[in-house]
């Protein structure tokens, strides 16, 4: 952990007033409950409340950029920038994950590296600069470290569908996706993925759970599909 507010400051371009707010984004529900002594509040509430905030400044943003993008796009766009993998990528943008409070469970089982808790700091820090800053400054934090590279995000997100169609376009053969890897303990596995177009490798991915390798090394196998094209 990493207890230097004013490095996270600079990074996001914003000083907290209350730095009260701004330990209580960071705090994880484990760090909480080692702590209950000294109250320490976890980052759940702050959660909630950047969740709400973020769906509406992305949704503001798409409504007044995609003018002519139907609803059903405009979800489809949405989901892809606020789902968790997308909301853990933003994280370490920032290197967010150095910043948090973790029980030592969470710790010594890599917590500091999994999508889920970084992805909920992600929305608790944004849920803290709208209280201490206002809707504004949440609007600027949101536009800067969660509505960039569009389209990077939405490929990322929708990457075997993509792949899939771009398959089938071509008819080059069959889509198919293995496990060949498994690393770590339960509490902390790594899968690798491969992505094979009939017997040949397109892509390569790893993540904590299958379908997150499965997505990566679908990204991976687009990736090289665009550069040769």
């Amino acid at each position: 952990m990493n207890s230097d507010y004013s490095r996270l400051e600079n990074k996001i371009g914003y000083t907290f007033k209350d730095k009260q707010l701004l330990m209580n984004a960071l705090t994880h529900t484990s760090f909480a409950n080692e702590h209950k002594a000294k109250k320490m509040k976890d980052n759940e509430r702050l959660e909630f409340l950047g969740d709400a905030v973020l769906e509406m400044i992305s949704s503001e943003f798409i409504y007044i950029n995609m003018k002519e993008m139907p609803e059903g796009d405009m979800t489809k766009l949405r989901a892809s920038l606020v789902c968790e993998p997308t909301l853990a990528m933003d994280a370490r943008q920032i290197g967010l994950e150095e910043f948090l409070y973790l029980g030592n469970g969470e710790e010594v089982t890599g917590g500091r590296k999994r999508d889920s808790i970084i992805s909920d700091a992600f929305e608790a820090l944004i849920g803290a600069v709208f209280l201490d800053g206002g809707i504004e400054m949440a609007r600027s934090f949101i536009l800067q470290f969660a509505l960039n590279d569009i389209e990077n995000k939405r490929l990322f997100h929708d990457s075997k569908t993509i792949l899939q169609e771009r398959i089938n376009m071509v008819k080059s053969g069959t889509l198919s996706y293995k496990i060949v890897e498994e690393s770590g303990p339960d509490h902390n596995k790594s899968y690798k993925a491969v992505a094979k177009l009939d017997d040949k490798i397109i892509g390569e991915g790893v993540g904590h759970t299958k379908k997150a390798a499965e997505q990566q090394a679908a990204y991976s196998a687009l990736k090289a599909l665009d550069k040769r094209s």
